[in-house]
């Protein structure tokens, strides 16, 4: 019984190969398929040509784990704690916006709901109607999580 599984498999396996077809386009371009319909100017590519490959280009290393060069400017540390505040106090001001912004969005989605009653919330032209309007929330809602990490993020 287990050598029907492995029999059948052997038998298919010669079926799962395939043609390819090197086709170029009235630009030049090159395209590989294993569909001919696809393009003029395709010719089937001999199944006997050695497969080529190209190496992975050699791995960099991180700027995380080099150090700082000692001629690379440094900050005083009253300037960086000016530049934190000012930086704190921009995504504080975005937050705020962001979060008006989101209040009235929800707010322009319950009223558009409000109109609709019962079953005809469902009908699929309501939602169309709607969908917009809370995509717009959801949008807001995602900003204003991105502020809030930024601003977690600061010393």
């Amino acid at each position: 019984m287990r050598t029907l599984p492995l029999l059948l498999l052997m038998l298919v396996s010669p079926l799962a190969q395939s043609q390819v077809f090197k086709c170029v386009d009235a630009n030049g371009a090159v395209t590989y398929t294993n569909d001919r319909n696809q393009g003029r100017g395709c010719k089937q590519l001999s199944e006997d040509q050695a497969v080529s490959s190209v190496p992975a280009p050699p791995k960099r290393s991180s700027s995380a784990s080099q150090p700082t060069p000692s001629s690379f400017p440094r900050v005083a540390p009253d300037a960086q704690r000016a530049r934190d505040d000012t930086r704190r106090q921009v995504l504080e001001k975005e937050l705020a916006t962001e979060e008006a912004a989101l209040a009235a969005a929800e707010k322009a989605v319950a009223e558009q709901e409000g109109r609709y009653q019962g079953a005809e919330r469902r009908l699929p032209l309501v939602q169309n109607r709607l969908q917009p309007l809370r995509d717009t929330v959801e949008l807001h809602q995602r900003n204003i999580e991105a502020l809030r990490k930024e601003l977690g993020n600061l010393k």
